[in-house]
């Protein structure tokens, strides 16, 4: 058996002795002393753990999740591993959008400043407002769903809760009506948000078109690739969504912006914007209602029906007001066109001005 020396691995991998022992004190890597010198001697597959710590850490991950990997790979759970990846990979993408962000407010305020004569505390202050608002709702987002445990049945769940007080009314239908407003042309590639086991996107795939999806549930997209060979998922959502700008020519959700608090979903809007391309458009249907007023004349309907259940299940959600979500769209520089499915399922189709122009 060959041993190396912790100066050889040192040369072989361009890392400081300092740093192995660091990782040996941590428990990442455990080299056989020898009795008589006291020296480490490093095998080659030591040299290769070294190797994968070293690599995980330039993407960023902790020593912790690298330790969780290491187990795994030993033990054959590439399954495992590639979930530390995909995580790693949705977090990257969620600092690299607020670097982003930070760096936009920073120009901005460079900006202001050469058009006035001094800056003041105040006015940077203000400036950055917006900015904090952005960290703290990323920071703060929590995936309290448990999606991961519905994977195995969520097909059998969507077709048996499509009434009207159903967990997913009118799903059939509702995915038709984004697929045909939508209307996608030949060459062009779309990402479905939030997809699920990605029944949505499939209509797509049907028609020819280029589909990615994205989701926070691991087990969702596991089932989605299962269903859906070929079919590019990853791991993420909405407030960071793990694509870069300008990549897709149309986004669809279905049955998933009501997890967002209205200021999460604006966030999760202007994040749509930026991987769509110029003359990019939305599809969404969603449990919604047209403005307060009919929301509150739907819950006052529940409650002569004694549907206490459906009540409890609006309050607990974040059903949108389509008129202050398309106000928001509009803002934002988009035509919209809404349809009423349900009384609270709602369809909202967007495009750019520009692209009627």
């Amino acid at each position: 058996m060959n041993l190396l020396l912790i100066k050889d691995i040192s040369e072989r991998l361009q890392i400081s002795a300092r740093t192995i022992r660091y990782y040996e004190e941590k428990g990442l890597i455990a080299p056989a002393k020898q009795e008589s010198s006291g020296y480490r001697m490093f095998t080659e597959q030591d040299a290769a753990r070294l190797q994968t710590i070293v690599s995980l850490r330039e993407v960023g991950m902790s020593l912790e999740e690298i330790g969780c990997v290491l187990a795994e790979m030993e033990a054959g759970d590439s399954e495992d591993v590639l979930h530390h990846l995909e995580l790693q990979r949705a977090v990257l993408f969620s600092q690299m959008v607020e670097i982003r962000h930070s760096i936009e407010t920073t120009d901005r305020i460079i900006a202001k400043g050469k058009e006035q004569a001094k800056l003041e505390w105040d006015d940077i202050y203000e400036w950055t407002a917006s900015l904090r608002h952005a960290k703290k709702l990323r920071s703060t987002w929590r995936d309290h769903w448990n999606y991961d445990s519905y994977a195995v049945h969520h097909d059998e769940r969507v077709e048996s809760t499509q009434q009207q007080y159903g967990a997913y009314p009118s799903y059939r239908t509702a995915l038709r009506r984004v697929l045909e407003a939508v209307h996608p042309q030949k060459g062009e590639k779309g990402v479905d948000l939030g997809t699920g086991t990605g029944n949505l996107a499939a209509l797509f795939m049907k028609n020819g078109t280029e589909m990615k999806g994205m989701d926070q549930s691991i087990a969702m997209l596991r089932e989605a690739e299962r269903k859906h060979p070929g079919y590019e998922v990853r791991l993420g959502n909405f407030l960071a969504i793990p694509y870069d700008d300008y990549q897709f020519d149309f986004a669809v959700m279905s049955y998933a912006l009501h997890h967002l608090t209205e200021d999460q979903k604006r966030l999760a809007l202007l994040e749509i914007k930026r991987i769509l391309k110029p003359h990019g458009r939305m599809g969404i249907v969603d449990f919604m209602f047209e403005d307060h007023q009919a929301r509150e004349e739907y819950l006052h309907m529940l409650r002569e029906e004694g549907r206490d259940d459906v009540i409890a299940d609006i309050e607990k959600s974040y059903y949108a007001d389509r008129s202050r979500l398309t106000g928001f769209l509009e803002e934002q520089g988009y035509v919209t066109k809404t349809e009423e499915i349900q009384k609270r399922l709602h369809f909202i189709y967007a495009v750019p001005v520009r692209g009627y122009l």
